[in-house]
């Protein structure tokens, strides 16, 4: 799956990881309504309710159209169905990203810490769980292979932005090795 896609995916599970825009999306999954009157009906105010409204219509979950002086606001279902259908096709749950992990704290470490894309979204501070992180992203390399360091630095890419702290810290913790003068990497 493209990056793009992961990105729309990504977005559209972070916009519904909030109970009321679940709410939202549940009453405009039955009918249009305003702002107003979804105030009204999930008893929040209207400042509240735009507020999730902007953050679902960014996800591109919901379209407005001008009625009067109102906004319509209807649900786009097909983005739900393109989502659901991306998170279950069989190429994406056989992907990297789902790896399959020794016990149930790596497994909370995963979850806590990476993205549904696998992307790591934080380092934690404890050295145990960090550990955990470095094990996750070091399967990526093949033993006996030596890399370069633009070679690592790509697919350290895929998991962070921050390469240079994955890199020092894969050869810090012994999981890789590396010629002097950054010269080529191994997995150890």
């Amino acid at each position: 799956m493209k990056d793009a896609r992961n990105d729309d995916m990504l977005a559209v599970l972070k916009a519904l990881a909030e109970p009321n825009r679940l709410r939202i999306v549940g009453l405009l999954a039955n009918k249009p309504y305003s702002v107003e009157d979804l105030a009204r009906e999930l008893r929040l105010g209207m400042s509240t309710v735009s507020h999730h409204l902007s953050r679902l219509a960014r996800a591109n979950l919901v379209g407005a159209r001008a009625q009067g002086y109102y906004s319509i606001y209807s649900l786009r279902p097909e983005v739900l169905s393109t989502v659901a259908k991306d998170l279950l096709h069989r190429e994406r749950t056989a992907s990297p990203f789902v790896a399959t992990v020794g016990d149930r704290f790596e497994k909370q470490v995963l979850s806590t810490f990476t993205s549904v894309d696998g992307r790591i979204i934080g380092f934690p501070a404890q050295e145990k769980k960090y550990l955990v992180l470095l094990r996750y992203v070091v399967r990526e390399f093949q033993p006996g292979t030596k890399y370069t360091e633009k070679k690592v630095n790509q697919i350290l890419g895929r998991f962070n932005e921050d390469t240079a702290r994955l890199r020092r810290s894969l050869v810090d913790y012994g999981l890789m090795s590396r010629e002097g003068g950054g010269g080529k990497y191994w997995r150890i």
